[in-house]
């Protein structure tokens, strides 16, 4: 079995969610539950060995838009989030992570080190990740407090705008290149970020807001949860452009089990076949190579392949990379070791 440490979960948001209509959220994660796709019984019988756990504010239940009668679909933007609002929630949900933590259900991990220590302990290692900026005010002053509570990976945009630049919609097909890109703020955020050792998450901003990253950030590139815009055109996913800028930076791109970004009709449906993963994943390999690519769910956030379900079905994926041709070594890297190195360095413990 492959320990995979993945790019992106959303249980965080779930257990938030359970706990606002009166559930335990530690007891349902250390427990188990049929909800949803994470907890650790699941985790442990999959092989997810721990991963970025992103804390995001809703705002109102994100709904796919029908497509039409030939398949297109365009989700509007959903709205805009107070900052108030936003900090209190990001609060509470990190406070929900320290209460796992001190159940020993998981190792909140701070370095490379602490991921390490974790899975080789059995320990799920989570990564505390905010996907969406709107908790930090554009002074910044929120930020520093943050890393100090562990903070360690930042997306300044899900699917919608903020005072720090702009997010792509759900649509197929559509081009990634739907709105300007980062504000001042924007920028000076990715700064400090750099300054700090918290990673930066490219995953929901648009291609001018991609680029306008590459041209600040002196780290490696991470998309922490999309695919190849060559084979399913989705605005959330990558260009060949992009995918071959990340690595020249020597970052990361994750896939993304969503099956909107893996099937060609760019469809939400479970049957979506363990191929088309396959497939996603060679194209990422072909242009970022073997040391670019890794796994990022999106496990509590999407639609998932019936074939893959949730975290107990984690190695179904793996096995399929293995009967594609993917040897242990190769395997090792897109399962945990790419992501080691690229958090490695974003968190300064290696030289970019």
């Amino acid at each position: 079995m492959q320990a995979v440490f993945d790019g992106h979960n959303d249980v965080l948001l779930r257990l938030w969610e359970h706990s606002r209509q009166g559930r335990d959220p530690v007891a349902e994660f250390l427990e188990g539950t049929e909800a949803g796709h994470i907890d650790l019984p699941r985790a442990r019988a999959g092989g997810l060995a721990g991963g970025l756990c992103a804390i995001f504010v809703p705002s109102g239940k994100l709904v796919l838009k029908a497509p039409d009668a030939s398949g297109h679909y365009e989700t509007p933007l959903a709205g805009p989030v107070e900052h108030a609002e936003a900090l209190a929630k990001v609060l509470e949900m990190a406070a929900i992570a320290f209460r796992i933590e001190r159940a020993g259900g998981w190792k909140v991990c701070r370095s490379t080190a602490d991921i390490r220590a974790a899975i080789a302990a059995g320990r799920f290692a989570a990564v505390l990740h905010i996907e969406g900026a709107e908790a930090i005010g554009p002074d910044l002053v929120e930020l520093e407090t943050l890393h100090a509570a562990g903070l360690r990976s930042l997306g300044p945009l899900w699917s919608r705008h903020n005072a720090f630049g702009h997010g792509v919609p759900f649509a197929w097909p559509k081009s990634p290149d739907t709105a300007p890109g980062l504000t001042g703020a924007g920028f000076e955020l990715v700064r400090e970020c750099d300054r700090l050792g918290i990673a930066i998450d490219l995953a929901h901003i648009t291609e001018r807001g991609f680029w306008d990253v590459a041209r600040t950030t002196r780290r490696p590139l991470i998309a922490s949860h999309s695919n190849a815009h060559a084979l399913t055109t989705v605005a959330r996913n990558l260009t060949d452009l992009q995918l071959d800028a990340i690595r020249a930076t020597s970052g990361i791109v994750a896939l993304n089990y969503a099956t909107i970004m893996l099937r060609p009709d760019g469809q939400d449906d479970a049957d979506t076949p363990l191929s088309d993963m396959v497939r996603h994943v060679d194209h990422l390999v072909d242009r970022v190579g073997i040391d670019g690519v890794g796994l990022g769910s999106d496990f509590d956030g999407a639609t998932i392949p019936r074939a893959i379900g949730d975290a107990a079905g984690t190695q179904r994926l793996v096995q399929a990379l293995r009967d594609a041709g993917y040897g242990e070594g190769d395997l090792a890297k897109i399962c945990r070791e790419n992501w080691l190195r690229v958090l490695g360095i974003a968190w300064h413990e290696q030289d970019a």
